[in-house]
């Protein structure tokens, strides 16, 4: 994604040697993540929101609900939108149409890592729990990110800050008056008040494993993505599931080497979940002081 850091081959041998010995540059291990910082209710106008800092890596998620008429196809569950702009202080990459590719191709790959399939089957995000009334009424999500920061790995980083954000989101709660005749949207009364907090046991981490040489890495930095030759993209819940995955890059993955990243993406999640977890919980104490 967006990888437009030149180096010099000495450079590059450097970066590969040094994963291949499990020592990279900055002095992590292939399995490693940089530091991660959590900060929630950083937009006051959203329903809920969140910074996240992954190294050098920054940036922000907000959601935004609003009531709206579910889908003739999907009657039974609420609508999620995702939106992702990259500042182009963020990195060089992003100035003209390089921002623009970049910033719809993140969006693609958080539909496909937390949305699940057109049926809203595996999704990370229950869109269930959004339904007011039946093929009536439900809540429209409207999930915005923004680059702040780019250092490689802006997809797991933006999977974090969408959780962090929706964990800050409070729903109105709303109650529908009286029953009206067939075919007649029910009134709704939404209350300034009381606010339900979103669920967000389900919603799972994005790993992303980047492959440099022999091996593959996480939370690759922007160096190390530029001498990638592929990555895949995986989103993963509290309890393991598998919500949805991505790859990029033009080389081709064996079936028993993706199964092996799945299975490395696995035990590597549980604890960025954990991590992540912790840093909400205490960005939301933080907040309520």
């Amino acid at each position: 994604m967006c990888s437009m850091v030149g180096l010099s081959s000495g450079e590059k041998h450097f970066i590969q040697a040094g994963i291949a010995q499990d020592l990279r540059c900055d002095g992590r291990r292939r399995r490693t993540y940089r530091p991660l910082y959590v900060e929630t209710g950083v937009i006051p106008q959203a329903n809920g929101s969140a910074r996240v800092r992954l190294g050098e890596t920054e940036v922000i998620a907000s959601v935004k609900a609003e009531l709206g008429k579910p889908s003739a196809s999907q009657p039974d569950k609420g609508k999620v939108f995702i939106n992702v702009d990259c500042s182009s202080t963020a990195s060089p990459a992003f100035e003209g149409r390089g921002g623009e590719e970049f910033s719809s191709e993140l969006a693609l790959a958080l539909q496909r890592c937390l949305l699940g399939s057109n049926s809203g089957a595996g999704a990370g995000i229950d869109r269930g729990a959004l339904c007011v009334s039946e093929g009536k009424i439900c809540w429209d999500l409207y999930i915005d990110g923004l680059v702040v920061g780019s250092d490689g790995n802006v997809l797991d980083a933006l999977g974090a800050a969408i959780k962090a954000a929706l964990s800050n989101t409070g729903i109105p709660k709303v109650l529908i008056a009286a029953a009206v005749a067939d075919g007649e949207d029910p009134e709704v009364d939404v209350s300034d008040e009381e606010f339900q907090q979103f669920d967000t046991s389900a919603v799972p981490v994005i790993v992303t494993l980047t492959k440099v040489g022999m091996h593959y890495i996480v939370d690759a930095t922007t160096e190390e993505e530029s001498h990638m030759s592929s990555a895949m993209s995986i989103s993963i819940n509290k309890k393991g599931h598998i919500c949805g995955l991505t790859k990029r890059g033009g080389a081709g993955l064996d079936p028993s080497v993706i199964h092996d990243m799945i299975s490395v993406a696995k035990h590597v999640s549980e604890e960025f979940m954990n991590k992540l977890d912790s840093e909400i919980a205490a960005a939301e104490a933080a907040e309520n002081e």
